[in-house]
């Protein structure tokens, strides 16, 4: 049921991944093609914040700050796994991998990668802040239009 609350955490999170998009772009090599980096990137943060923060709201401060934390984390987790697939499917479409398995295993190697690559300092500042602040908003959306 659509409420204030998982707007709010949608269009939150949405606008975290759009922040952490930009934030990635530099650290990769500058011959990655971003492609739907972007969009794909803002729509997941639509839908974590709708799916999983927004039915979590009204439950006080500190839930919230742990609500927000969790919705970052899965966004985080979607975003660099679905990153990962689609790599590994381009290496694929060139016979990179002899079979399916290896392709597979790829897209958790690769995940990991990515994860390695964008561990700095500043992303992890922007996510905390981010999930906090994106926490805070759904929780006062809640209280607010509920």
């Amino acid at each position: 049921m659509p409420t204030g609350a998982r707007l709010m955490a949608a269009i939150s999170l949405a606008v975290l991944a759009f922040v952490l998009s930009g934030m990635v772009v530099p650290l990769m090599p500058e011959s990655t093609d971003f492609g739907y980096f972007l969009p794909l990137n803002i729509l997941l943060g639509l839908v974590v914040g709708w799916r999983v923060m927004g039915k979590r709201a009204g439950r006080g401060i500190v839930a919230a700050i742990n609500n927000g934390l969790a919705g970052v984390f899965v966004l985080m987790l979607w975003a660099i796994f679905l990153q990962a697939a689609n790599e590994m499917v381009r290496l694929a479409l060139r016979n990179r991998y002899d079979d399916p398995f290896e392709a597979i295993v790829a897209v958790f190697q690769i995940g990991a990668e990515f994860g390695v690559m964008i561990a700095t300092l500043p992303i992890g500042v922007a996510l905390v802040v981010g999930a906090v602040i994106a926490g805070l908003l759904t929780e006062f959306a809640y209280n607010r239009w509920s």
